[in-house]
C-alpha cells in the first residue's frame, strides 16, 4: 500500500463510522395504551344556569369533572309541554350515540330524548331539543360553540369507550330543602316533588339513580355503585350503562 492510500482509507473509514448511530431501540416495556373515558353523568339546572358533567371513579362513585354555564334556555321554570311552546325541557332523559348531530345548525348538537315516556303519558309534545352551541334558544339549551366542542368531545369519548347511554337529569334547580320550600306555590310542585327524589339519591349515594316510568309516574330508585373491572389492558365499567 502506497504512503498516500493509507491514509486516504483512514480518513474515508473515520466519516463513515461517524455518521452511524448503534443505539438501542426505545423499550416499550413502559409505554401503557391511553387509559378508557370512565362512564359520565349529566346534569342541568335552569335556575342556576349550570350543566355539570361527573365521571365514574374507580370506587364506582362519581366526581364532578366539568361546570359549564348554560348561555341561554327558553321560558321559565317547569316542564316543556307543547310543540313550539318556547318552554326548556325539565326531567329524565338519556342520550344514545345515534342523536349526536356533528352537522347541526348550531355547530354541534345532542338530542336529549323529548318526548320521554313520562312526558308521554302526560300528552307533552315536541321534538329535537338538544344541547347545542350558539347562544340562542327556542326551546333547547345553548351552550356556546366554545363549550359545546369541549362536552361533545366528552360524550364522544365515552360513547366510544363503550358506554352506551349518558343519563340526562335536567332540573328546575338544585333541588334542596330551601329551594323546594321557596318554590312550594308553584303549579309544578308536585312534579318537583318526584324529580327531586333523583336529586337526593344522587346527593346521598354520587351515584345516578335508576328511572322506569309505572303509568304516568316516575318510579326513582337508588342505582347500585359497582367498582371498576380491570382486565388485560382494557378498564371495564361493570353494571353501567
Amino acid at each position: 500500500m502506497s504512503p498516500i492510500a493509507a491514509p486516504l482509507i483512514l480518513l474515508l473509514l473515520t466519516a463513515l463510522c461517524s455518521g452511524l448511530s448503534f443505539a438501542s431501540p426505545p423499550s416499550t416495556e413502559n409505554i401503557s395504551e391511553p387509559a378508557a373515558t370512565p362512564p359520565i353523568y349529566i346534569r342541568l339546572f335552569k335556575e342556576e344556569r349550570q350543566l355539570e358533567i361527573w365521571q365514574q371513579s374507580e370506587t364506582g362513585h362519581y366526581s364532578l369533572r366539568n361546570t359549564f354555564r348554560i348561555c341561554d334556555y327558553s321560558g321559565l321554570t317547569g316542564p316543556k309541554l307543547l310543540e313550539g311552546d318556547l318552554q326548556s325541557p325539565e326531567g329524565f332523559y338519556s342520550l344514545t350515540p345515534d342523536r349526536m348531530n356533528p352537522d347541526s345548525r348550531f355547530h354541534l348538537a345532542l338530542d336529549i330524548g323529548y318526548p320521554n315516556e313520562y312526558d308521554k303519558a302526560h300528552g307533552r309534545t315536541g321534538s329535537a331539543l338538544m344541547i347545542h352551541g350558539d347562544c340562542v334558544s327556542q326551546g333547547c339549551y345553548a351552550m356556546t360553540d366554545r363549550y359545546i366542542e369541549e362536552i361533545y368531545a366528552i360524550v364522544d369519548s365515552a360513547f366510544t369507550n363503550g358506554q352506551n347511554e349518558i343519563s340526562i337529569h335536567i332540573f328546575p334547580f338544585r333541588m334542596d330543602t330551601l329551594n323546594m320550600t321557596y318554590h312550594s306555590q308553584s303549579p309544578w310542585i308536585s312534579f318537583w316533588q318526584q324529580m327531586q327524589q333523583g336529586y337526593q339519591l344522587f346527593e346521598e349515594n354520587r351515584y345516578p339513580p335508576l328511572i322506569e316510568v309505572l303509568g304516568d309516574q316516575y318510579i326513582i330508585s337508588k342505582g347500585m355503585a359497582r367498582q371498576l373491572v380491570h382486565a388485560s389492558k382494557s378498564t371495564l365499567f361493570a353494571e353501567n350503562k
